[in-house]
């Protein structure tokens, strides 16, 4: 089977990508597109002490795709956006936290402006879209150390995948919600636009979360505020209380029964409970 035999998937346009996003003085400095590999965020770790910041690393298909937990994320080829990117941000270790939750709000963004879909943030690193009536998962986020100070974030989008390609039930996609398009180049040139932006700016703001306004664009369109949660904790334990606000640290915090707010910074959270109206949309695009 060659690279066009999928005339609805075709393949990635690694040149014109390249010529849209490398430009001198930008955050991006290399960007390579492979037909398949096991993991783009394992790749770039491994390579990270020779590489610049601002690599990126996408591939057609990854066969031993990881998220939070070490859970396996699985889709064809060509059915997504897949990629990694290697940043050092100097800034705060305190302030680290906020690495993918902007990266969430850049994602969201983008994808809000180019795709036209209505996209809601679950706290810590996924990306909700409505699809019949029903949140679905439809992009994650992975950001691992690479020593030296240097970070690889990964993140995963479903763009084409049918109903029958879900890897479960609670997955979705971009075209399973409607999206204006399902054309993955314009969709990654995007992100990686809207990501630079809100880098750039958190970044010059020495990390901090409320002078870039990070904070602010989160908490717009995070959905987990203002939900009952169940927050599943490192040791077997967990936490119920209603979401409040996610605090300068990046981490959510709990209003639990007892009357006190616990902030919880690493741990998987269930949403117990429908919200009220929908999150707003992070405020700025970033995209095309």
């Amino acid at each position: 089977m060659n690279s066009f035999s999928d005339l609805g998937r075709p393949p990635l346009n690694e040149r014109s990508l390249r010529r849209g996003l490398l430009r001198e003085g930008g955050l991006w400095t290399s960007l390579d597109v492979v037909a398949a590999t096991g993991s783009t965020n394992s790749d770039l770790v491994a390579r990270a002490a020779a590489l610049p910041e601002g690599a990126v690393l996408v591939a057609e298909e990854q066969t031993r795709a990881r998220g939070r937990l070490d859970r396996r994320w699985t889709a064809p080829a060509r059915s997504g956006l897949f990629f990694s990117v290697l940043l050092r941000p100097e800034v705060p270790a305190h302030r680290m936290g906020w690495l993918p939750l902007l990266t969430g709000v850049a994602v969201a963004a983008a994808l809000t402006r180019t795709a036209g879909v209505d996209t809601a943030l679950k706290w810590p690193n996924d990306l909700l879209l409505t699809i019949d009536g029903q949140e679905r998962k439809t992009a994650g986020i992975l950001a691992e150390g690479a020593g030296d100070g240097a970070v690889v974030v990964g993140v995963g989008i479903n763009v084409s995948l049918s109903a029958a390609e879900l890897p479960t039930p609670a997955a979705g996609s971009l075209a399973l919600a409607g999206a204006l398009t399902t054309d993955r180049d314009p969709l990654l040139r995007s992100v990686l636009r809207s990501v630079e932006q809100w880098y750039t700016d958190w970044r010059a703001a020495d990390g901090d979360p409320a002078a870039s306004r990070l904070q602010e664009a989160y908490a717009a369109g995070c959905s987990t505020l203002g939900r009952e949660v169940r927050a599943e904790l490192p040791g077997d334990r967990s936490l119920l209380g209603e979401a409040v606000a996610v605090d300068g640290d990046g981490r959510l915090v709990l209003a639990t029964e007892e009357g006190v707010r616990e902030p919880v910074g690493a741990g998987d959270i269930v949403h117990l409970r429908p919200t009220g109206p929908p999150a707003g949309r992070p405020g700025r695009s970033g995209g095309e």
